[in-house]
């Protein structure tokens, strides 16, 4: 049984600001983790695997939540977010299995470089997600999208910051969506990749339930507030978020590889 550490009040109240902070940019464009999780590694006592854990458990309730309203509001096309959520599904458990034993310094400068390309990328090309232009069509959209999928469910089972964020420019870039779309059909995948994971976090033991719980109620108001501000404003508001958040998960991975 792991161990689980004693909070102070204001500690408490810090994690579910982060909470609540990680569910809107995870709704608008996804990255909510390169809040949530940070501050969970900084709580005293705490594991890299309870972290992590403790972090999908309370990500799971925002993401469900956005991905609802998305859902509801933006009916995003299921023939692309339905094989792409089953694929990252499996790769999260996968990667979850994989997150005790693989160090994540082996993984963050490459992350850091792809990164970089993609804000280049998105700043060169203003734009690339503003309209809907499919690149594939049949079983080869739904091949490309479950690829996409399986590599990227992996890595959110195995770390998680920024997965939403390369959901999304993985759906504008390779397979032609909107900002709009592409946030929404992320969400579903996301609250796969979250599934995947507890799937093997939870029998292990690693959540830490009360403050999962707390961080997770702050996590899903946060999601439904972002989620309909993205809904009223379109796919040149998500770009904006899209464009601030890659920035500040360069930066914060940046300062992991150089200064750490």
């Amino acid at each position: 049984m792991q161990h689980v550490p004693e909070l102070d009040v204001l500690t408490i109240v810090l994690l579910l600001l982060a909470g609540l902070a990680a569910g809107w940019v995870d709704a608008v464009v996804g990255g909510g983790g390169l809040i949530q999780l940070p501050a969970l590694l900084l709580v005293p006592g705490i594991s890299p695997v309870q972290a992590l854990a403790t972090n999908k458990f309370a990500s799971i309730m925002g993401t469900s939540t956005s991905a609802i309203t998305y859902y509801r509001r933006v009916q995003p096309d299921m023939r692309t977010a339905g094989p792409m959520a089953l694929a990252a599904l499996a790769g999260a458990f996968g990667g979850a299995i994989g997150a005790s034993h693989i160090p994540a310094q082996l993984f963050k400068p490459i992350i850091l470089v792809v990164l970089v390309g993609v804000l280049a990328w998105t700043l060169l090309k203003p734009n690339v997600g503003q309209h809907d232009d499919l690149r594939w069509v049949g079983n080869g959209h739904r091949r490309i999208a479950a690829l996409i999928g399986l590599l990227i469910g992996a890595y959110d089972g195995l770390l998680g910051p920024g997965t939403g964020t390369f959901l999304v420019i993985s759906l504008v870039s390779a397979l032609g969506y909107s900002f709009l779309p592409a946030s929404a059909i992320a969400k579903i995948v996301n609250f796969a990749t979250n599934l995947g994971a507890l799937l093997f976090f939870v029998p292990s033991g690693a959540v830490i339930w009360a403050l999962g719980l707390g961080m997770g109620v702050a996590n899903l108001v946060g999601a439904y507030i972002g989620a309909r501000m993205a809904v009223a404003k379109g796919s040149k508001f998500v770009r904006v978020v899209f464009v601030v958040v890659v920035g500040a998960l360069i930066a914060r991975l940046a300062w992991d590889v150089f200064a750490g």
